[in-house]
């Protein structure tokens, strides 16, 4: 497949770093370091647009290893990118270690991946049908 895309950064354009790779880096696009102190949050500009055939969507999502080593995430992870959006795509990020952390220009600060989707309609019922589980939420399918 492929997708129209604007760079407007200074950094190569995303690619999957391995064969198996579902994820492509997106790089901090900044003339100035970003510091987040803990439990602070930015939005992090990455000079790409986009333009996603309509049954597409990018998802942003956390790189783990600055989940891991640093306590840095993706807060609405995974972020969507519609294809009807045409601005800046923008990482929102938020630090959630102890230390103050630094985003420096290229650094590598999330990964995007593209997906398909469906879209739904609804049906309007009086009830639905049942199943082994029934109304059992969250954590009602563990061992207990």
């Amino acid at each position: 497949m492929k997708i129209k895309i604007i760079n407007k950064s200074s950094h190569d354009l995303p690619h999957y770093e391995t064969i198996a790779s579902a994820g492509m880096d997106l790089r901090a696009n900044i003339t100035e370091s970003i510091s987040l102190k803990p439990m602070e949050r930015a939005i992090v500009p990455t000079g790409l647009f986009l333009e996603l055939p309509i049954g597409i969507e990018a998802q942003v999502r956390p790189r783990s290893g600055l989940a891991a080593k640093k306590g840095i995430t993706v807060l609405n992870a995974p972020g969507t990118i519609d294809a009807d959006y045409r601005g800046e795509v923008g990482v929102i990020l938020i630090n959630l270690s102890i230390e103050k952390f630094t985003i420096e220009n290229g650094e590598r600060i999330a990964q995007l991946v593209i997906a398909k989707h469906e879209r739904a309609e609804w049906e309007a019922v009086e009830v639905l049908s049942e199943t082994d589980r029934g109304e059992g939420g969250f954590g009602s399918t563990g061992v207990k």
